[in-house]
């Protein structure tokens, strides 16, 4: 989930946000590594502790729909600590994964995971940038990025290097944080996510600032029908969405066609 951009595809003088602050884009890259750098000992247990355990669910529905078989080799960019990969890999023994993402601390802490559960034989991680994937051109049949793509300086770019390096008849699925439905629910959601999530962030692994960029980065990315659209727009056909726990998430869906 560690967020993948790149210093070298920033354009020059144009600006991007972090969170809602305005930035230069070619200073968002390191701004985001910073924050994941710095919580990447801790995130799997916030992650827990700030869905209380529901993302886990929504990562068995992202499994769900994807169907992994075996043969298949996956692409998780912005991978972070492995999370996607392992439920992959498991339920498709003989498939193979690779974990790409641009924060060594998050690859090293899921280096270490896949050691403890011993799958390390069939990942591979690399340290790459979602908009310039270190790959080439149609070598993966599955292409995920699991709450990353937010974090991206210009998710268009990611999107169509993602479409680049699938074969065809490849399939892209995304999980991201997205927009919540019923507004009593939304209102609900933006006290706990402001109030409660830094805070928690704070006590947990001792930064604040961290998760109240994660907070804001999820109120600035497209809602449900606007990122299809960018999914369309980067080439990818049979695009559908469908939402998890009211719009909280939402699953993403397009082929290579």
């Amino acid at each position: 989930m560690g967020g993948d951009d790149g210093e070298a595809a920033a354009r020059e003088g144009a600006a991007t946000h972090f969170g809602f602050r305005s930035v230069p884009e070619g200073e968002k890259a390191g701004l985001v590594r910073g924050v994941f750098t710095s919580v990447a000992a801790r995130y799997d247990l916030m992650n827990d502790l700030m869905s209380g355990g529901v993302h886990r669910l929504w990562k068995d529905a992202m499994m769900d729909w994807l169907a992994p078989r075996d043969g298949q080799r996956l692409l998780d960019v912005a991978g972070g600590t492995g999370d996607i990969a392992f439920r992959f890999l498991r339920r498709a023994p003989a498939a193979a994964a690779v974990v790409c993402d641009m924060t060594e601390a998050m690859l090293a802490e899921g280096r270490k995971r896949a050691e403890a559960a011993r799958l390390a034989d069939r990942l591979e991680w690399v340290q790459g940038d979602a908009m310039a994937l270190p790959f080439a051109d149609a070598g993966f049949d599955v292409c995920t990025i699991s709450f990353g793509i937010r974090n991206v300086t210009r998710p268009g770019a990611a999107l169509a290097e993602a479409f680049r390096v699938l074969r065809p008849g490849g399939r892209l699925m995304v999980l991201e944080f997205s927009r919540v439905a019923p507004e009593a629910l939304a209102w609900a959601y933006d006290r706990y996510s402001f109030n409660v999530i830094p805070a928690m962030g704070r006590a947990v692994t001792g930064d604040r600032e961290s998760y109240q960029y994660l907070v804001e980065s999820i109120r600035r990315f497209p809602d449900q029908e606007r990122f299809a659209a960018m999914m369309r727009d980067a080439g990818f056909g049979l695009v559908k969405y469908r939402n998890l726990s009211f719009g909280v998430a939402a699953l993403h869906s397009g082929w290579k066609l």
